[in-house]
């Protein structure tokens, strides 16, 4: 049995509401164990024998039967989300900026999207590996941060997914202790 984080894409933003508790009681049809769901945003924690792309086809299996969305999800080993934590260049805490990991399940599209960052100019961001790169946004100015709008769009939508570097510290936690 392998530990695996897995993290959704766009659910409780834009319409598509999923309890945590109605997701945790979709997957007992699945083969995974231990499920544990973490915040209201989309993380999710659990064991199974399947490799990580079989998680991620199952996984989104389930969400477009039971939630009856056009669902997409990353899913990494546990180990890789401590590795990943480890190597982020930026803090976790830090009071002038706050520190994001955008996850892909497409290496190419996250090359895309890496370049374009640094065509932005003013980015400042690390590639930490082939489904990872890390960037930082200001304090209290995210969602309006060039990066921010520029991951947002559709186009990035099927294969990446963006997370605080606390959250990931929290899923990495909970994915050790399973």
């Amino acid at each position: 049995m392998d530990n695996y984080a897995v993290f959704l894409r766009g659910i409780n933003v834009g319409g598509i509401n999923i309890k945590m508790a109605d997701l945790k009681a979709a997957l007992k049809d699945y083969p995974f164990g231990k499920v544990k769901t973490l915040l209201a945003s989309g993380n999710v924690v659990l064991q199974s024998e399947l490799k990580a792309q079989e998680v991620k086809a199952q996984f989104e299996q389930c969400l477009r039967k039971t939630f009856g969305y056009d669902a997409w999800v990353v899913v990494l080993t546990a180990a890789r989300v401590a590795e990943l934590v480890e190597a982020c260049p930026y803090p976790a805490d830090d009071k002038s900026t706050h520190s994001y990991i955008t996850l892909a399940s497409d290496t190419a599209m996250l090359d895309e999207l890496f370049e374009a960052g640094a065509a932005l100019g003013g980015v400042e961001q690390a590639r930490l590996g082939p489904e990872a790169s890390a960037w930082l946004a200001p304090a209290g100015g995210t969602l309006d941060s060039p990066f921010s709008n520029l991951s947002a769009k559709a186009r990035y939508k099927a294969g990446t997914t963006t997370r605080n570097l606390r959250t990931l510290i929290k899923v990495r936690d909970a994915a050790a202790a399973l």
